[in-house]
């Protein structure tokens, strides 16, 4: 390669090549968006539409059934599923990885327009909206001070608005404040005598509190704009309106109603550590990075608490801190293993200034790869700078194979300028193939399907670009400095150097015999090579299988239920219950309390009272005595002594966000919701006998006890009463009705007006609400009307068109996949009625898909690496031998996962598809060496002796060298790297068990082809 020689011939351009890519790189660098995982395209999109008054079976006839039929044309729809809960319908579309979203959500539009027509004509619109992970609040923010209603204040009007401004972010939202409201309570009664519905009296307060506009007049020569004043301006004026009635009198509203103004009924609580709090919930926008929103956030707080006295703002959650973290932990374990893969070429090495050279390559390297990740949209994260620390290791055995073969041309009697050009160019080819194989097996990642797929080709890409540009270092900065700095290989003084090198001799020497030994006995070896392969293979039943290691984020919530109906004032007795549980755990730093909170994420039109919520932050990972795993299993059992509620503690980390909240699913699918919850009920007591389950639980809920009132219309109608009318009634008395607005010191307070408190007080009081006709006349509410009281379900959910229930479970210490195993024996023998059956959901489905996508991968990247080889060695059957160090190399993989108690995941099979090409480099080097001694007409043993004792050298530092690279991440002891530890081990144990045995099992398998005279044919052409 001519590159080469331009390197050393152009030494200032190689330079100011190399002072453009860091200056690029370094720019990048700083402008390179953070992230804790690549950016993910979640084809999801649901469809919320509203239908107040109707109860779950209605929802789910009317509304729901005919939605979901509709959308199940759409293209690449996977899954649907759906909620029918009271007065709300939820489908859930799950559509193939990779669908276009925009065009999808069209589409389902498209299909919901057939079928509006069919709705119930109350039913709203039905919206369509895309799942985003934007949509999940990156901080939340927790403000404590005095009262809580001047508090309100500050958050809406001094807080609130300068946090919205900043640049980045798209919402603001705020929850737990007390507002006040001017509340109008009638006694139906007395409207009645007065001659005066509630209807009437709404609007005449309506008509009353308003300011209007009534165009210009002329006075002299100026035009005057008229303008009507008359908004209340104090609750005064409100109580002493007067109300005109049909007997030509009229009345001041405080005589016909109770008016006040005071706070409104507390329907939500939200504290902090036990202190009465106000929440700041805040979303990004989705082109920003969450990074930058929140150190801008970060600023304006800081600069809010000293502008704002007696009022502390607290972060209750901020996605930056454990990105941060993870990021900054990552970082420093790659550049650790970085210099111990420096320091093995320093001993080996015996230079200083030879060990620079090549060390040289791993920052231009990487600064280079910022380069190219900045153009191709990448951000810094786990996965990409996972592969920085993949390979580290690997970015320097180039420079090893230049350097040492310019080295033997200088012992040949070249000059430094020769011996740099014709030493770099002779190896050009065959660094280039070996890096080519190494980046080979990296492409079938881009045709792994779902989450998968979209998380590792960032690790991929990061690869990829760096191995490139460390090819492009070896090649051109490598000659050049060896050309102008390094003069002679180098002979240390150093002791050190003289005991390593003894060290090595030795083993040199073990080595050589160790091969004559094994090529005497050649079925030895290969029957002891297959049992290690047969004992690894089955050591991965041992080992166990997930779908992706949680990351120890150091928060967890747990959910409160207490039975439907029950009082806010309960569900806050509860929640206090549970808070001095966790004030006597050490390791929680924060504990934010939400009572009376939605029915689920999308089910926040109702606040529930019976519903509480606690976000639980640890101290920082260094700080904690134990993982939030073990810290989570001990609340269980702390919080499982408290009865009168159903608590859930689950763990806040990337899977139970992206895959399901708990790590087993079963979904159970039938057509009766009796017969469904009877079988949930058994499945569930099942599910617990499994050993490391832990709350299993099914997501079917009662609903709260409910009165059913029923219309006589042969009574009603004769009296000129339709349903609508009666239910109006009911629900202005009971509900309230908003009337208008009364503003005050430039706040707006809604006007109600509803009915008096006895009116509530009891089923008796309530059946005589008046209800007037068309005549004028009153009518007891019991005259026209019967009930009964019920109790349905709370929600009704289908999958795939068939109503289901799911029953969840966490797992604490075993694997998903021995546990799915238990589960399954266990529900093996349960006799399922006809038209029922389960299935396992969440992450075992994830687990599967993945699995077969990541089979597929493997089975490519053996492929591509020997299509590569072929072309390298102008052979078929040396790349075959050299391909046989892969199956020893998934040995090793396996009993590293063994000894280390890691269980077989997504990113260890990642491990694999990179062990494919990294260990057929060591093959590479020693076969192409034997081949060119036979060439020299050397015999095969004679041959295989000389190559191996020759290149035990270079082998053993580009595998120690990577080995070291990638031993700090295998070892997992700080944040965000779960995720690596599982793939090191892998690469690690691969290369252990790989190295050594490919020194022996290669040399002897090509002496048994050469001896049965397969491969004879073969000639290098040199």
């Amino acid at each position: 390669m001519k590159i080469a020689k331009w390197a050393v011939t152009k030494p200032i351009s190689v330079l100011m090549v190399i002072a453009m890519i860091l200056l690029l790189g370094a720019v990048s660098l700083v402008k390179l968006p953070m992230d804790l995982l690549p950016k993910m395209n979640i084809p999801i999109a649901v469809i919320n539409t509203q239908y107040v008054g109707a109860g779950p079976y209605e929802i789910e006839n009317l509304v729901t059934k005919p939605i979901e039929e509709a959308v199940a044309a759409v293209h690449n729809v996977k899954n649907i599923h759906s909620n029918s809960m009271e007065g709300t319908s939820i489908v859930t579309v799950e559509l193939n990885q990779g669908t276009d979203m925009d065009l999808a959500t069209l589409e389902i539009r498209e299909k919901i327009d057939l079928i509006k027509g069919y709705l119930p004509e109350d039913a709203t619109q039905p919206i369509v909206l895309k799942i985003d992970p934007n949509a999940l609040p990156i901080m939340v923010f927790s403000v404590t001070g005095d009262h809580l209603e001047k508090l309100q204040e500050v958050v809406e009007y001094r807080i609130k608005p300068r946090l919205e401004r900043l640049e980045g972010v798209a919402s603001v939202g705020v929850t737990g404040g007390r507002q006040k409201v001017v509340t109008i309570k009638v006694d139906p009664m007395q409207l009645t005598m007065q001659g005066i519905t509630q209807q009437q009296l709404g609007a005449l307060i309506r008509g009353e509190n308003i300011n209007l506009p009534g165009g210009e007049i002329i006075e002299d020569t100026k035009s005057l704009t008229v303008r009507t004043v008359a908004e209340f301006q104090t609750i005064e004026e409100i109580k002493a309106l007067p109300i005109p009635l049909p007997i030509g009198t009229t009345m001041k509203l405080e005589d016909l109603a109770e008016v006040t103004f005071q706070e409104e009924k507390i329907t939500q609580i939200a504290k902090i550590n036990g202190i009465p709090s106000i929440r700041i919930a805040l979303q990004k926008q989705p082109t920003f990075n969450t990074i930058q929103v929140t150190n801008m956030l970060h600023e304006e707080v800081k600069k809010l608490q000293d502008e704002l006295e007696n009022i502390e703002l607290v972060t209750v959650t901020d996605q930056s801190l454990f990105i941060r973290r993870s990021i900054s932990n990552v970082a420093k374990t790659a550049a650790f293993g970085g210099l111990l893969a420096v320091l093995i070429l320093y001993l080996f090495m015996k230079s200083l200034k030879n060990t620079l050279v090549i060390a040289l390559s791993i920052p231009i390297s990487i600064i280079a790869t910022f380069t190219l990740m900045y153009f191709t949209g990448l951000t810094l994260n786990l996965l990409s700078l996972g592969g920085f620390a993949l390979g580290i290791g690997m970015l320097v055995d180039n420079g090893i194979v230049v350097l040492e073969n310019i080295y033997r041309f200088r012992e040949e009697g070249y000059s430094a300028v020769e011996a740099s050009i014709h030493g770099a160019q002779e190896v050009a080819m065959a660094v280039a193939a070996s890096t080519l194989t190494t980046i080979a097996v990296f492409l079938p990642i881009v045709f792994v399907e779902g989450m998968t797929g979209e998380i590792f080709k960032e690790l991929a890409l990061t690869v990829t670009f760096s191995l490139l540009a460390s090819l492009g270092v070896s090649l051109t900065l490598v000659p050049m400095l060896a050309s102008k700095i390094v003069k002679s290989k180098p002979s240390s003084s150093y002791k050190i150097f003289d005991r390593i090198e003894e060290m090595f001799q030795k083993v040199n020497a073990f080595y050589s015999n160790l091969l004559k030994w094994s090529l005497s006995y050649r079925r030895l070896i290969l029957s002891i090579t297959i049992f290690i392969f047969l004992i690894s293979m089955i050591s991965i039943a041992w080992v166990g299988a997930e779908y992706f290691p949680e990351f120890d984020e150091g928060t967890f919530m747990i959910h409160i239920t207490l039975p439907e109906g029950s009082s806010l004032k309960e569900s806050e007795a509860m929640a206090n219950k549970v808070e001095k549980i966790l004030e006597t755990y050490e390791d929680i730093e924060i504990i934010f309390t939400s009572i009376g909170g939605g029915d689920s994420y999308f089910g926040y039109q109702s606040r529930k009272t019976n519903r509480v919520s606690i976000d639980v932050r640890l101290k920082s990972f260094r700080e904690r005595q134990e993982k939030t795993l073990y810290i989570i299993d001990k609340v269980r059992k702390d919080l499982g002594q408290i009865a009168g509620a159903n608590i859930t503690v689950s763990n806040l980390s990337f899977v139970g966000m992206g895959f399901g909240d708990e790590a087993v699913e079963v979904e159970i699918q039938g057509d009766s919701i009796e017969i469904l919850r009877e079988i949930s009920q058994d499945f569930i007591e099942m599910i617990k006998k499994v050993e490391g389950t832990r709350e299993v639980t099914s997501n079917f809920t009662e609903g709260r006890p409910q009165l059913e009132l029923y219309i006589n219309r042969e009574i009603a109608v004769p009296y000129g009463l339709q349903t609508l009318q009666i239910a109006n009634t009911i629900r202005n008395f009971v509900h309230g009705m908003i009337v208008t607005r009364f503003r005050v010191n430039g706040e707006e307070h809604d006007v109600v007006i509803q009915g008096k408190d006895y009116l509530r007080e009891g089923t008796g009081n309530f059946m005589q609400l008046p209800v007037q006709t068309m005549t004028g006349e009153v009518l007891p509410l019991e005259h026209v009307t019967s009930y009964s009281i019920s109790q349905g379900p709370n929600a009704i959910r289908r999958s795939n068109q068939v109503r289901s229930i799911t029953i969840k479970a966490a797992i604490m210490d075993r694997d998903l996949n021995s546990i799915i195993r238990d589960i399954e024996s266990q529900l093996k023998g349960y006799p399922l009625a006809a038209g029922y059956s389960y299935q396992f959901r969440g992450q075992k489905e994830a687990l599967e898909e993945a699995y077969s996508s990541l089979a597929l991968a493997v089975i490519l990247a053996v492929l591509l690496v020997y299509m590569v080889l072929a072309i390298q060695f102008q052979s078929l059957l040396h790349p075959l031998i050299i391909m046989l160090s892969v199956p020893l190399a998934f040995s090793g993989g396996a009993l590293g996962l063994l000894l280390r108690g890691i269980p077989l995941s997504v990113p260890a099979i990642i491990g694999v598809i990179v062990l494919s090409g990294i260990v057929v480099n060591n093959g590479i080097v020693l076969i192409d060496y034997i081949n060119i001694l036979r060439e020299n007409k050397k015999e095969t043993e004679e041959a295989i002796l000389i190559a191996g004792t020759t290149r035990l050298r270079p082998i053993m530092m580009t595998t120690l060298t990577t080995i070291l690279g990638l031993l700090p991440l295998a070892l997992g002891v700080s944040e965000g790297s779960e995720v690596q530890m599982p793939l090191a081990t892998t690469v690690i144990g691969g290369l252990v068990l790989s190295t050594p045995l490919t020194l022996i099992v290669l040399p002897v398998i090509y002496a048994i082809l050469d001896d049965l005279g397969i491969g004879k044919f073969h000639h290098r052409q040199g």
